[in-house]
């Protein structure tokens, strides 16, 4: 089992997702269970199925500065990084550690892949890309995170994670190693994915889209919905007299059982909980509140269900917050984190929007509605495909 690691604050964190744009709307929403999806009107030929669309991306305007970036996942991106006020705290962290000290750790799964099907209905008589669409770094999956880099000011190292659903999960991992081993200072770490035909369509070609509102861990869960979302923390070693939420611990595990569908017995996925729950220092029983990963696929679902049914007591409060923003692929690890954050500055335990009926295999933790009451750590599932698995662990301030 790996050993435990120094918690790492922090300091500042945002989401933006079809609920809307900051912590307080997401707080909103999760304490009313009100639901961000709509049926589907992304496209000019939509799909019959529900997704959770961020409003406004069309108007967004990138800086001047940035425009060579245009495209809707930088535009999602740029949008999210104004609120809650982290321009201002990352702003503060290059003043204080230096531009190059701190890291940058994104996660996307398709990053501007959007733009990149706009250029290919734009093709000229020779078959080449008009020349406003000539940005070979704008065509790229390490698009993202340039964009960022160049808009926040900082030039440390710079990784882009796309490990599909557990991207922007797995930075906080990346992000404690480069500052465990003096690579960096402080790291900005997040996410962002929007929608485009690759995902719709994909997705849908796997028959694993719902025709209707996704019902997380529902008796008659038909499929997954959509959405986009992006995300962003600032992720720095403890301060004295800090009162920051902390990363405890976090877990990775890649079982490779199959290309789409989780192990049967769920061992990858209970691997990455064990090795999280052991840099935390914690059992099981010592977790408040869990947000599953909970996508509404018939095998995730099922799976997941089952290892939460029998490694948690029955107290614990567990949910899925696919209900509200749709599943945002690269950018679920992210918000969902922010969901945890949230839960355990607030103590605001969402529930499980939209499901009616749990499936009688499962336990008794997943809950349909939101409670309250204090919660000291938190658990965050993030299960891609291939088996690319990340569990992370939350939790209050302690002493330095």
């Amino acid at each position: 089992m790996p050993s435990r690691i120094s918690p790492l604050q922090i300091s500042a964190y945002t989401a933006t997702s079809a609920v809307g744009v900051g912590k307080e709307a997401h707080a909103d929403a999760l304490a009313h269970s009100r639901s961000g999806l709509r049926a589907n009107d992304f496209g000019d030929a939509p799909l019959p199925t529900w997704i959770g669309r961020v409003d406004g991306l069309e108007d967004v305007r990138l800086p001047e500065s940035a425009m060579a970036w245009d495209c809707r996942n930088n535009r999602l991106a740029w949008l999210g990084l104004q609120a809650d006020g982290f321009l201002e705290a990352v702003a503060a962290a290059r003043q204080k550690y230096g531009a190059s000290r701190i890291a940058l750790v994104l996660g996307t799964s398709t990053a501007s892949i959007g733009e990149t099907e706009l250029a290919y209905t734009q093709l000229d008589a020779d078959g080449n890309f008009p020349s406003d669409q000539r940005r070979p770094a704008v065509h790229t999956p390490h698009s993202l995170a340039m964009f960022v880099q160049q808009v926040l000011g900082i030039d440390g190292p710079s990784e882009t994670i796309s490990t599909a659903c557990s991207s922007s999960a797995k930075v906080f991992a990346s992000a404690e190693r480069l500052i465990r081993l003096g690579l960096a200072d402080a790291a900005v770490v997040g996410g962002a994915d929007t929608l485009c035909g690759s995902v719709l369509f994909g997705f849908n070609s796997l028959e694993l889209v719902s025709t209707e509102p996704c019902r997380p861990f529902d008796a008659a869960r038909k499929g997954i919905s959509l959405g986009e979302a992006a995300g962003f923390a600032l992720v720095e070693r403890v301060q004295a007299g800090g009162n920051a939420s902390q990363l405890l611990g976090y877990g990775e595990a890649s079982d490779a059982h199959h290309m789409s569908t989780p192990h049967p017995e769920g061992l990858g996925a209970e691997r990455a909980l064990d090795d999280a729950l052991a840099r935390a220092g914690l059992a099981a029983d010592a977790i408040d509140y869990i947000n599953m990963h909970g996508t509404a696929s018939q095998k995730n679902d099922e799976v997941e269900g089952a290892l939460v049914a029998r490694r948690f007591p029955a107290r614990t409060h567990a949910s899925s917050t696919k209900g509200f923003m749709g599943h945002t692929l690269g950018a679920a690890g992210i918000v969902e984190a922010v969901v945890c954050l949230l839960a355990i500055e607030r103590g605001l335990m969402p529930g499980t929007v939209n499901t009616r009926a749990l499936d009688e295999g499962f336990g008794p933790q997943i809950r349909l509605e939101p409670a309250t009451g204090e919660v000291r750590y938190a658990l965050s599932n993030s299960f891609g495909f291939g088996g690319n698995n990340c569990a992370l662990v939350f939790g209050k301030a302690v002493a330095a």
